[in-house]
């Protein structure tokens, strides 16, 4: 049975009249949980809204996104109101949402702050416990699936950074049931592991439901307890789980976790040779402030040693020596000068200064004759010049008197 023939693009722009001329799709209000919220670039939100036996896609554009007065969060129940429309490039409806209001909120998210909540009161997200991460770390565990974009992204990044850094997997499931307790399995054997220094744990992006794992009271417990620290890779730089606030640090995506906790090779190499050359220089300044403080103390200790004491002690004594000379010598230049001068007052008060101007001493035998009284005539006398001595025989004796 033929019927109408159209193309794909008739029909679905057919299907979107329909939608459009149909009061009963416009100005309606739905009400629903927020899930896979994305906020493009553009400014425009896509996000599905569903109830417990159907969801729905949703686009708000960058208008209507702009207007609304609190910040939607996936998991929230809200009152959506718009029109349906269908998108006649993929030939899929859904609705278009002109405004948006809270509607209570979604049990996930009710279970998110309950848990939030009771970890925060207990402390396991207390930034004075979390763990700093090895400069080096002798081996990365990472807890993940096997078969994501999650395990080769970090991979690429580990190895581009550190050629040659280990890497050892725990596969695990990411969501579903079963995924929290195979998660929590997976940190507590790679946390045994004494050639595992740190644990990246995480998924790609995905709804609150597809993340609900990492929401898990028993991974956040395995995260807090585990010794080895622990970086949480979960969704999108958007998307924060349970496991982000307790975990040690939190990267925005698995490629940035490898870039946190394994370093670059040549920067290391460089920072080692900077670390060298530093302490090098410190070792050789510290080195010359010894060898100029031993100098010191050698010359204090030479100084300080019996043979530079005595040899001080003997200059000193030469010096005394030479003072007591010059102090000697100079006592006997002063008495011989007094004893000269004294010989030239004795010499010019003497008989002798006396007989060269003319006089001259008579001598009786071996006494001077100092009065005519004490000579008699023929008495043998010696008279005494200055040049010389005169034998002589008084012929008589005369006194003033007669």
């Amino acid at each position: 049975m033929k019927g109408l023939t159209l193309t794909v693009t008739q029909l679905n722009e057919y299907v979107r009249r329909t939608f459009a001329s149909d009061p009963m799709l416009h100005g309606i209000c739905l009400t629903g949980e927020l899930s896979n919220l994305k906020r493009h670039a553009s400014g425009h939100w896509y996000f599905t809204l569903k109830d417990d036996e159907a969801a729905i896609n949703c686009a708000m554009f960058r208008q209507a996104a702009f207007g609304l007065r609190f910040r939607p969060e996936n998991g929230q129940r809200v009152r959506v109101f718009g029109s349906v429309g269908l998108y006649a490039k993929t030939g899929s409806y859904q609705f278009y949402a002109d405004a948006m209001e809270p509607d209570g909120l979604g049990d996930l998210y009710l279970r998110f702050e309950a848990l939030k909540r009771k970890l925060t009161l207990e402390g396991l997200f207390d930034p004075s416990i979390k763990k700093p991460l090895p400069v080096l770390p002798k081996g990365i565990g990472i807890v993940t699936s096997k078969t994501g974009a999650v395990v080769h992204d970090i991979a690429r990044v580990a190895w581009r950074r550190y050629p040659g850094m280990p890497l050892y997997l725990f596969p695990v499931k990411v969501q579903g049931e079963g995924a929290a307790q195979e998660i929590a399995r997976g940190l507590r054997v790679l946390d045994k592991l004494p050639e595992i220094d740190v644990l990246i744990v995480g998924r790609g992006g995905g709804s609150m439901e597809d993340l609900w794992a990492f929401n898990e009271e028993i991974v956040a417990r395995t995260i807090a307890a585990c010794k080895t620290p622990v970086v949480s890779a979960v969704g999108h730089e958007t998307d924060f789980t349970i496991a982000d606030m307790v975990a040690d640090l939190r990267a925005p995506t698995p490629s940035a976790a490898a870039e946190l906790a394994v370093p670059e090779k040549d920067a290391l190499t460089d920072a080692i040779a900077a670390l060298k050359d530093d302490l090098t220089r410190a070792l050789e300044q510290q080195i010359a402030r010894k060898r100029l403080k031993l100098t010191v103390l050698q010359q204090r200790l030479a100084a300080a040693s019996p043979a530079q004491r005595s040899e001080r002690l003997r200059a000193s004594l030469a010096a005394l020596e030479v003072r007591l000379n010059a102090a000697v010598s100079n006592a006997l230049q002063q008495k011989q000068n007094r004893v000269e001068r004294a010989k030239l007052r004795i010499r010019a008060s003497g008989p002798m200064e006396t007989m060269k101007r003319g006089y001259a001493v008579v001598m009786k035998k071996d006494s001077l004759v100092r009065s005519a009284s004490g000579v008699n005539a023929g008495d043998a006398l010696r008279i005494l010049l200055a040049d010389g001595t005169i034998e002589a025989v008084a012929q008589s004796v005369k006194s003033d008197q007669e």
